[in-house]
C-alpha cells in the first residue's frame, strides 16, 4: 500500500458585484481570484483591489494559502484603502 501524499492547500478570492444595468457580463480570472459582475466602474475597482492584494502578498513573500485570516484582513484593508474605495 502506498502512503497518500498530503493534500496541498489552495485558496482563492471571490468578488461578486450586482450593480450592473448595462447588460454586459464581466468576468475576470487570475491565479488566485475570480471576479464576476458589476458595472464597469465597480468591476475595475475589484480588479485593482485584487492586484493590490497580490502585490502585498508578494511583498511579504507569501501566498494566499499561507496567510492567516487576521493577516488577510489587514492586507485587504490596506489594499482597499490604497484603491480609494468609498
Amino acid at each position: 500500500m502506498r502512503a497518500s501524499q498530503p493534500k496541498r492547500q489552495s485558496a482563492a478570492l471571490l468578488g461578486l458585484a450586482f450593480d450592473n444595468d448595462d447588460g454586459h457580463t464581466r468576468l475576470t480570472r487570475g491565479k488566485n481570484f475570480v471576479l464576476c459582475g458589476g458595472s464597469h466602474e465597480t468591476h475595475a475597482v475589484m480588479q485593482e483591489t485584487v492586484v493590490k492584494i497580490n502585490e502585498r502578498l508578494d511583498q511579504r513573500g507569501k501566498r494566499l494559502e499561507d496567510v492567516s485570516l487576521p493577516e488577510l484582513r489587514d492586507i485587504c484593508s490596506e489594499a482597499r484603502d490604497s484603491v480609494g474605495n468609498p
